[in-house]
């Protein structure tokens, strides 16, 4: 007996524990149904505008086309060509076409110069430019260009045309602009001269 009802408690035991293993869940068959409302009705609102009238384009003149008249057949070795049957009265002149009119172009105003300094501190101003563009041409002259290197010539070039640009400002009364080239210039005149 002791092995049957080791045998059944085997039984029962293995019929609980697959019932843990296999545990599959309920679908609830009772929950209530969402109910999604209807989308609003979409309301679009037309604005009617009236188009704009036709822009009116200026009429150019119409020329009549020129047609080529046709040339006359080549005259045989030796015979002249034949006239037209048709007198010159009754063929219509062709019409005049209407002059051409041109619009000479109107000279373009020179440009604005725009006047950052004021007028009784221009003169002064260009003064000193002048100033500083002596004092760094007189620098650039002494110094002897044959017995720089490679960068201390590109240094030099580019001092000389500063110079050249300040000058060029100052015809164009561009003061702000000529005094920074001048003042680079001097800089880099000073820088060479000390070498």
């Amino acid at each position: 007996m002791k092995s049957t009802a080791g045998a059944s408690a085997v039984v029962l035991l293995s019929a609980a524990l697959s019932g843990c293993v296999h545990a599959k869940a309920k679908a609830m068959t009772d929950a209530p149904a969402l109910d999604v409302p209807p989308p609003p009705a979409r309301v679009v609102e037309t604005i009617e505008t009236e188009a704009p009238p036709p822009a009116i384009l200026p009429e150019e003149p119409r020329r009549a086309p020129v047609r080529p008249r046709p040339a006359p057949p080549a005259a045989a070795a030796g015979q002249p060509a034949a006239r037209p049957s048709t007198p010159a009265a009754d063929v219509p002149a062709a019409p005049e076409p209407p002059p051409v009119v041109v619009e000479e172009p109107k000279p373009a105003a020179p440009p604005v110069t725009l006047q950052t300094t004021p007028a009784a501190q221009e003169g002064e101003l260009e003064r000193t430019i002048r100033t500083t563009l002596t004092r760094a041409t007189a620098n650039l002259n002494r110094v002897d260009y044959r017995a720089l290197n490679a960068e201390a010539r590109t240094q030099y070039n580019t001092a000389k045309r500063f110079v050249q640009q300040a000058e060029d400002a100052i015809k164009a009364k561009n003061l702000k602009f000529a005094k920074d080239l001048a003042d680079k210039a001097d800089t880099i005149a000073t820088q060479l001269g000390g070498r």
